[in-house]
């Protein structure tokens, strides 16, 4: 795709807007990022880090994008902090035990003084079919860095009916010393959750390649390439597929059976310290309930994917 020249105006954010394009990206400076497409937010990243106090820091300890309301943009149909599992937010990823000279740190739950601090936003881009950003992230236990990240989102295009695609990236890179990300498939990984009012009404269900599958044998299962989610939210219906690429090292397991909407894909990795690994999944945002042909399409969006 042909890049374009970004105009850069400084607000009281950091706004990037490419007048060529219908995407927009701007930045509110320590709270979030925002992808816009014909002047509807699409996502948002939430950046903000507060420690001002106890509730404050716990509503910010972790990065995560939020994605809008394909039908209704000023809503989301995922969830924030709080709610039933209150360290579910969004898009988001970690492991429960990272392992670091000898000791276990949860960036999963971010228990102790574990937390995801933004630093800054590059490599910004958008046009006529897409928009891009990456985000560096600090993972932290305090006042001491543990790993550095690399977050990049794509968002593509949204369709006639809304529907759209996200790419997610996560180089992570071994900072304090050699590091495996573990963990389980219900605490780890990449994941997506749902609006925190799937918890009242447990909409949630799921399909897989071989369509649905009860919960042993999901967790039986290893390598499944993606999982759907469809869900209720705001009275209406949405379904989400989730995919990871062919390059995420294996094996890697499927969470994707909890009827208040939480869903992912875990894989276990081993980094030497000053090496990284990279995370490439991708997302399907639509709303609607499955049509009948969600296993062949899902198919086709993996192996486009790939």
């Amino acid at each position: 795709m042909k890049q374009l020249a970004a105009t850069v105006a400084l607000t009281c954010g950091l706004s990037l807007v490419n007048t060529a394009a219908d995407f927009s990206i701007v930045e509110k400076s320590g709270e979030t990022i925002t992808v816009s497409y014909k002047s509807k937010p699409v996502v948002h990243l939430m950046t903000k880090n507060d420690l001002s106090s106890k509730e404050t820091a716990h509503d910010t300890y972790k990065v995560y994008l939020h994605v809008n309301d394909p039908t209704s943009p000023s809503r989301t149909i995922t969830k924030g902090a709080g709610d039933k599992f209150t360290h579910h937010r969004g898009i988001y990823i970690g492991w429960s035990k990272t392992r670091i000279a000898g000791k276990s740190y949860d960036t999963w739950h971010m228990k102790g003084f574990v937390r995801q601090v933004f630093n800054k936003m590059t490599h910004f881009k958008s046009g006529p079919d897409r928009a891009s950003f990456t985000a560096h992230i600090k993972w932290v236990n305090g006042d001491e860095i543990l790993l550095s990240e690399e977050r990049t989102f794509t968002i593509h295009k949204p369709a006639n009916n809304g529907a759209f695609l996200i790419d997610k990236q996560s180089k992570i890179t071994a900072a304090k010393a050699d590091t495996e990300l573990n963990g389980d498939p219900e605490h780890a990984g990449c994941q997506f959750r749902a609006s925190a009012q799937v918890v009242k009404n447990k909409s949630a269900k799921y399909i897989f390649p071989d369509g649905p599958m009860d919960q042993k044998s999901v967790i039986a299962a290893r390598n499944l390439p993606w999982a759907a989610m469809t869900f209720k939210a705001h009275g209406n219906d949405y379904h989400v597929q989730h995919m990871t690429h062919s390059s995420v090292a294996k094996p890697v397991r499927y969470s994707a059976y909890r009827d208040y909407g939480r869903f992912g894909a875990f894989p276990v990795t081993k980094i030497k310290k000053g090496e990284s690994a990279t995370f490439k999944f991708r997302f399907y945002i639509s709303p609607g309930a499955f049509p009948d042909s969600i296993v062949a399409d899902c198919e086709k969006r993996h192996t486009e994917f790939n």
